[in-house]
């Protein structure tokens, strides 16, 4: 028979109060909370990420995610940065964030590209075709910020396009000549070939070319000290023998690479977890060699503990790139383990040339939001 005794213990019962029952999360899943994946010989396991509010509400655990958490948590180290390439860690977020920036780094951040190519002359072995698309893709040194996006309704102005030139011609009697990006001379005054009109045009009145500036674009400010010209001077166009000839103007416009990978300001834009090794017992004397013999990144280093006896220790994690030559070894698997940070990003921006990877990151930040806001907007 229950007695009003046996109610009241029931309904105040806990058995987080019992004192065998350990507080929080056991280890096994708090190891799955903060680090995912763990490379094991054979494959990665826990490489799920655990998202949902309630995944550890019967240990009585919150897992939901809160703004305030994420104020506290989130920062960004940077570990080097040079005009274009450059590494940082994102500590704090979820891969879905990672991954939101690396796309948008590639494919929505706006960049001033080559889209038309008006071939005079062409003599050489490269096709018209060839020749346009391979002055496309030269990285365009200017800052896209400054210019406008050009729309079908627009005309060309010195608000919205960069005009560059080429007329280069292999003398005869001369070896062949390698046409490189540092002929490709900027016209500030836009346009020099002029359109070919069906009817008569007057004496007095000024020839129409491909574009109409008001000013020069050397007489603005942003300019004046600052020429445009492309990222790197040295790209190969194409190679003329004695007797050929290229006259050619380009076209520049703004543009983003979700159109065409030329617009695209990044050469690569990647992110990996944060590595971490972890030795599980003492690596001594003949295996602490072998482990450093096998790891072909370095990771590992020898301490000498005196007597004779030697160690093993983790020296530069970060350099492990998980691949498991340390696990293949039947005497050590059991003595080394391979986790991944799930919140810790190794993020690595190369660009192209057309603006400084810390600025591309910037303006990947603003372009998210956007989309942030955009969507907030929507739904209210």
């Amino acid at each position: 028979m229950v007695t009003e005794e046996d109610r009241i213990f029931a309904k105040n019962f806990n058995i987080e109060d019992l004192p065998d029952v350990p507080a929080g999360l056991p280890p096994h899943l708090k190891l799955k909370q903060n680090r995912g994946v763990v490379s094991k010989k054979d494959a990665s396991v826990d490489t799920a990420d655990v998202i949902y509010s309630g995944s550890y509400v019967s240990s009585g655990v919150d897992n939901t995610v809160k703004l305030g958490n994420f104020y506290e948590d989130f920062k960004v180290d940077v570990i080097s940065c040079t005009e274009t390439d450059m590494e940082f860690d994102m500590i704090g977020i979820d891969a879905a964030f990672a991954n939101a920036f690396r796309r948008i780094l590639i494919a929505e951040v706006p960049t001033m590209a080559i889209e038309k190519v008006l071939i005079s002359y062409n003599t050489s072995l490269i096709i018209d075709e060839v020749l346009a698309h391979r002055i496309g893709l030269i990285p365009i040194a200017a800052d896209p910020r400054l210019f406008e996006y050009l729309t079908e309704k627009d005309q060309s102005n010195e608000k919205n396009t960069i005009v560059f030139k080429l007329h280069v011609k292999c003398p005869k009697g001369q070896s062949r000549l390698n046409v490189l990006t540092s002929e490709l001379q900027w016209l500030p005054n836009g346009s020099e070939f002029l359109k070919e009109t069906g009817g008569s045009t007057s004496a007095s009145s000024k020839p129409e070319t491909y574009t109409s500036f008001s000013c020069s674009q050397d007489s603005l400010p942003e300019f004046a000290d600052n020429p445009i010209t492309p990222s790197h001077l040295d790209i190969l166009i194409a190679k003329l023998s004695p007797g050929q000839e290229i006259e050619l103007e380009a076209h520049a416009v703004k543009g983003i690479g979700k159109t065409h990978a030329k617009w695209s300001p990044v050469g690569t834009a990647w992110y990996r977890m944060l590595p971490e090794v972890v030795l599980l017992g003492e690596v001594e004397d003949e295996k602490a060699e072998r482990l450093v013999k096998v790891c072909p990144q370095n990771v590992f280093d020898i301490e000498d503990m005196g007597n004779g006896r030697k160690r093993a220790t983790v020296a530069q994690p970060r350099n492990c790139t998980l691949c498991k030559e340390c696990v293949r070894d039947n005497e050590l698997v059991d003595l080394v383990d391979l986790r991944s940070v799930k919140n810790h990003f190794i993020f690595k921006i190369e660009s192209t040339g057309s603006l400084p990877p810390d600025v591309l990151f910037t303006e990947a930040v603003k372009i998210l939001e956007h989309k942030c806001e955009r969507v907030i907007a929507d739904l209210s």
